[in-house]
Formats: structure tokens, sequence, C-alpha cells
């Protein structure tokens, strides 16, 4: 794994081509993108967060959340023509500070912005925002130019080049559509957190509501120095870093 400057990291872009869009034959997308259940519907009175402690973080740790959340939603397991192609919701990331020569490796995902670019660039409304925070992709509207791709600051979405099989049922995909982080939103509309914060199991990875003072969060975040990758695109990530 290579790793990078520091500053290049959180101020390099991507960019990437366009191709067409098919969805993959008998699959049934799901509608996630909606309220998720009576009892708690998407509100913008929540907004859902992960704060990430790289001090606290193992790189076996890291390597966990990648395998919890492709177990989870079922990426990686297909077969690749080129390394490239690959998909990649969570990965492992190096980064070095010049001044002092420090090395720190952290897990880099979708930031689930509250500005996202993604959803700005996007020419049919796939890329969407909830009420509450979560980006998300609507297969059933994506038609693959990955536009979206190109306007991510944070390298976070992929585009499905393979045939597909095993899938998930609860967190379908199509080829020729673009894929991201959805944070989990099957389990966190039913009370759960997603799967790379629950594999890790300590105030390394944070996840709850932003806006809740109460919550556990919260109140670190008001405690601790935390960082948000490119905040000087002043996008207000949900996705918060402390130890870097």
């Amino acid at each position: 794994m290579k790793a990078l400057n520091r500053r290049d990291f959180i101020k390099n872009t991507t960019a990437v081509t366009a191709g067409v869009a098919t969805i993959a034959s008998g699959i049934s997308l799901t509608t996630f993108a909606a309220e998720p259940k009576e009892s708690e519907p998407v509100t913008k009175e929540k907004r859902w967060g992960m704060l990430i402690d790289v001090n606290k973080l193992t790189e076996s740790n890291i390597e966990d959340m990648v395998n919890a959340c492709q177990e989870e939603n079922g990426w990686g397991n297909e077969v690749h023509s080129r390394a490239e192609q690959k998909p990649n919701w969570i990965k492992k990331v190096k980064v070095k500070d010049k001044s002092t020569g420090k090395i720190d490796t952290l897990p880099m995902m979708c930031q689930h912005c509250e500005q996202p670019p993604c959803v700005d660039v996007c020419p049919t409304n796939a890329s969407m925002k909830r009420e509450d925070g979560i980006v998300l992709v609507d297969k059933h509207l994506c038609i693959g130019c990955r536009y979206c791709m190109m306007a991510c600051p944070y390298d976070a979405r992929s585009f499905v080049h393979e045939d597909l099989n095993n899938q998930k049922t609860h967190m379908p995909r199509g080829k020729g559509t673009v894929e991201s982080c959805t944070l989990c939103v099957h389990r966190v509309d039913k009370g759960g957190v997603p799967a790379c914060a629950e594999v890790v199991d300590s105030d390394a990875v944070i996840f709850g509501d932003l806006y809740d003072a109460n919550s556990k969060i919260n109140q670190t975040l008001k405690k601790i120095q935390s960082t948000q990758i490119r905040a000087d695109l002043n996008l207000n990530t949900g996705v918060r870093y402390s130890g870097i």
C-alpha cells in the first residue's frame, strides 16, 4: 500500500471516465432512500455521523472494518479483469505528515457530506442525500455517467463493471451503476450501527446522531480535537477524524 503525503491526501481529487449503465437482471432494488419504519421516519432533526480516532485504531482494526463492510454488503466478491475496477466502499489509507514524518493509517469511505458534490452533479437525481444526512445512490435512476465519481473529493465511489452474483437481499447492486458506503442504512433504520463501527466495538469508532446533544458522538466532539478531510471545501462531512 502506497503512503500518501498528508497534504496531498487531504487536497487531491480524483477523475474517471463515463459509461453506460444497466441494472443487473433479476435484482429487485430496495427503497432504502425512503422512510425506514413508521415509528422512526427519516427526519432532518437527526444527522447520522461517525467519529474515527486514528490514534486508537490499529491496522488490524481497519482491516476488520473493511472485511465487515464487504461481508455485510456483499461487494468485492466478484472477479475483476483489472485491479483498478475493484469496488472500495471502505479502504485503508496511509497518510504522511511531511513536517514530522509521522504516518497515520485510517479508514476512508463516503464522508456523507451535508453539501455533497456528488448530488450536485448528478443529472438524474440518482445521487441523493436523505433528510438524516445519509448519502445514497438510487440504482433505478443511475445511468452510470460517473459524474459523481469525478466530483467526489474522497475517491469514495466505485463503478460496477463486472457481472454480479450472490448479492445480499438487503443491499442489491447493479452492474453499470455507481455505489459507495451507505453507512449500513439498512441497519441504522432498524436502530443498529454500521458494520464497520460494530466490529471495532470501542471508542476508536463512534457512530451516532450529530444533532443529539446527549449522544456519545456529540459529547465526544465537544471534548476532543477533530478534523474533516478537505475542510476547505465547506462540505460539513458526517465522518470526522481525530488524531490526524
